[in-house]
């Protein structure tokens, strides 16, 4: 033997096949002509070539181990000191010595993983405060029943693509200024899958799936709100070829109520009374989502108080208890008397010393940095 092909790519005579590559990409990284222009590394990065193409094929280094010659006995003996690159088995090759990385070859599968999907659903206040249970309709694409998602006709099978015979892909050599590059590409034919469906499922046109109107129970669990996602997992689309589906996501959307206004978990509305309800105090029947409760106003209820119920609002979603009910008291002053109306307020005012008030002016109303600002003063 003229060339000692392992002293070449300095390992053993037993290394693995991962051991032979792993040193042929430390020597190309090092001896590239690109990074190494001198003609001595341009001619031992040929050596390496050389080397790398006769060790890394099975047939090749079984004919170099039993003395002889694998290059010159194919018409290659050019091959290994001609070019930069003829010991590439591919493109892919010079990619994994550079960068380390193996390239994924062969077909790619026609099943896939499907889309996730989403609807909307409308719940009511009293639904997302206590959870329900609600049927929904949905169209996805599910498994084609005629085919069993194979994508062919009855009767008939997938065939291994006769112009990449199986592989997936297809290759053509080129020339570069590495020497004679082979690159490869996906098959035309098959569009990378291996195989081609002469006769396409008439029910699915190949696709391994059709559209379906499903009907689903969704389980809508307490305290959820606007925006609230509930996954539904593999019950969204059903992936080509019949591949496993994706998850459904159910978005919930909370109708308006009459009454109440939600704020996070808490609940809030105004209940208007009288001057004369909130001077002497009243009992005031409001339907909560509990049933009816008695809001009692006490006597002297300013405008603007807030009377707080606990307990009474959206259930948490997380944890245990529910937020509160806020009921706000808003006063309404009389715009219109009738002249006996009028003599009895009169009597009140005068009564209460208040026929002539002269008012109590205070700063205007601050804001709620400001009222920070005096909070951490001490004011």
């Amino acid at each position: 033997m003229a060339t000692d092909y392992y002293a070449v790519l300095g390992v053993r005579r037993d290394a693995s096949q991962d051991e032979i590559k792993k040193a042929f990409r430390r020597l190309a990284r090092e001896l590239h002509p690109d990074v190494n222009p001198d003609p001595k590394t341009q001619e031992r990065f040929k050596e390496i070539n050389a080397a790398y193409e006769v060790l890394s094929d099975p047939q090749k280094k079984q004919v170099y181990d039993l003395g002889g010659d694998p290059l010159s006995a194919s018409g290659g003996g050019g091959g290994g000191a001609g070019g930069f690159g003829a010991g590439f088995g591919n493109f892919s090759d010079i990619m994994d010595a550079f960068f380390g990385q193996a390239s994924q070859r062969g077909p790619r599968s026609r099943t896939r993983r499907g889309q996730d999907a989403m609807i909307r659903l409308e719940v009511t206040l009293d639904e997302a405060t206590f959870g329900t249970t609600k049927e929904i309709q949905v169209d996805t694409a599910v498994v084609c029943t005629t085919c069993s998602g194979e994508g062919a006709a009855p009767g008939t099978s997938a065939q291994t693509c006769d112009m990449c015979r199986g592989r997936g892909e297809v290759s053509q050599v080129t020339r570069s200024f590495l020497g004679q590059v082979m690159t490869s590409r996906p098959c035309p034919q098959c569009q990378g899958f291996g195989t081609v469906v002469p006769t396409p499922c008439p029910e699915c046109a190949g696709d391994g799936r059709v559209r379906s109107r499903r009907t689903l129970t969704v389980k809508i669990p307490a305290g959820v709100d606007n925006g609230t996602r509930i996954q539904l997992a593999g019950e969204g689309e059903v992936g080509p070829g019949g591949g496993p589906a994706g998850d459904l996501y159910v978005e919930i959307h909370e109708k308006p109520h009459t009454v109440f206004q939600r704020r996070g978990d808490d609940l809030h509305c105004t209940v208007t009374i009288p001057m004369t309800a909130a001077a002497l105090g009243t009992k005031v029947p409001l339907e909560t989502l509990d049933g009816i409760e008695e809001i009692d106003i006490r006597p002297g209820t300013q405008s603007g108080q807030s009377i707080p119920l606990h307990q009474r609002g959206v259930t948490h979603l997380r944890g245990g208890g529910r937020g509160d009910l806020v009921v706000h008291v808003e006063v309404i002053t009389p715009s219109k008397l009738d002249p006996q109306q009028e003599d009895l307020l009169r009597q009140l005012a005068k009564l209460r010393g208040e026929e002539r008030p002269m008012g109590e002016f205070k700063p205007g109303q601050q804001g709620l940095f400001s009222r920070l600002k005096d909070a951490f003063n001490g004011r």
